[in-house]
């Protein structure tokens, strides 16, 4: 254990939970997370997590940007359900994208781990851009994930690091039922002013 991995493991875990508060915080916080993981997964062998650190910290700049500015007229973005579209679109990108970096990461000396890399790579990018857009089930797209990252960065001796996904697995709970509850009380109908 080093001390990239433990600011890693805190500051992951204080972004997870900015996350699950709809705070808008969360995405600064994830790009130093980034940072640290990049890091950390480069000195493990695990390329494709390494190379997910920089597309996760682009795709924090926009995600911030979707949550400050992305709803109806300009207005912060609304957790809504995910669309229907979404699904094969993920599935499809998902399924290209492990078979892709499972080949490339089987040809890269020192890569432990390359299609168990290249899965939790790709299925955290189809997360990240769901959470970005505010879409509620994107929580349950992040505990799959997470239920396969614990075992494999325990795998490659990660055991805080393990520690701290199988934590998100239950922020991740957490988000989910606090996103489901924001989005009921958005879909409430306004009360009927009834006159005096």
């Amino acid at each position: 254990m080093s001390w990239v991995e433990v600011l890693g493991f805190v500051s992951g875990a204080v972004c997870v939970w900015l996350a699950t508060r709809q705070n808008v915080w969360n995405f600064p916080v994830g790009i130093a997370n980034n940072l640290l993981f990049l890091w950390l997964f480069t000195d493990a062998g695990l390329y494709a997590n390494a190379g997910l650190q920089v597309v996760f910290a682009a795709l924090a700049v926009l995600g911030w940007v979707w949550w400050v500015r992305g709803g109806p007229d300009r207005r912060a973005l609304a957790v809504t359900r995910t669309p229907r579209w979404v699904w094969p679109a993920g599935a499809a990108v998902l399924a290209a994208a492990t078979v892709g970096l499972t080949a490339l990461l089987s040809t890269t000396a020192g890569s432990a781990a390359p299609f168990w890399d290249a899965l939790t790579t790709s299925s955290s990018l189809v997360a990240q851009v769901m959470l970005g857009r505010k879409w509620l089930e994107s929580w349950a797209v992040w505990i799959g994930t997470d239920i396969v990252l614990v075992g494999l960065y325990a795998s490659q001796g990660l055991h805080l690091t393990a520690v701290l996904y199988a934590g998100f697995i239950g922020l991740c709970v957490l988000g989910w039922r606090d996103w489901r509850r924001a989005l009921a009380t958005a879909s409430e109908p306004a009360p009927v002013a009834v006159p005096a």
